[in-house]
């Protein structure tokens, strides 16, 4: 069945993957926009950023909800938009900003070392990406902020918690 979206003729498959579109802070605006587009929104309603339905760097869409024909889903979790570009491996803008702000959050950080700070900084780039270096950046990561206190700690949680590789989750907040 062939549907009309503003110029452009959509015609799904039996099963495919519609386009997602996120502010540029991470707030996800619509799973699906060729199937609704009358939720799409050029500003979002959290924060007034701009929204995005493509990739910054390669410009290929961003993949959003997985339509299966003939199935339909009723209640369903929310989960965070993706951390990186499946096409390009880029951070998008809202994992760019996130870390970031905890490399600031890293270096206001007055009871810990220059070398700790270092090593912190070190490991939140390795602890958003589930590598080999993953279980060792998140073990230290978690050793050093253990001195931080419970700001700081919480600080990393509310800003990471969303982007961290899921190994690196199980080792630094094993009860999420």
């Amino acid at each position: 069945m062939d549907r009309m979206f503003g110029r452009e003729r959509f015609a799904p498959s039996e099963n495919w993957y519609d386009v997602e579109q996120i502010c540029l802070n991470g707030h996800v605006i619509n799973r699906s926009t060729k199937n609704n587009p009358d939720h799409c929104q050029l500003f979002c309603d959290k924060c007034g950023a701009e929204t995005i339905k493509n990739c910054p760097n390669c410009k290929n869409e961003i993949q959003g909800e997985y339509h299966v024909e003939g199935v339909v889903v009723v209640g369903f979790t929310e989960s965070p938009p993706p951390a990186f570009c499946l096409h390009c491996g880029e951070a998008f803008p809202w994992t760019k900003l996130r870390i970031e702000s905890a490399i600031e959050l890293a270096n206001e950080i007055e009871n810990i070392t220059d070398e700790d700070k270092v090593r912190v900084t070190e490991s939140i780039e390795l602890i958003v990406r589930d590598t080999p270096q993953t279980t060792l950046a998140a073990t230290r990561f978690k050793k050093i902020t253990a001195k931080t206190g419970e700001v700081f700690i919480k600080g990393f949680r509310d800003l990471l918690i969303d982007i961290a590789s899921e190994t690196a989750k199980k080792i630094i907040w094993p009860n999420n």
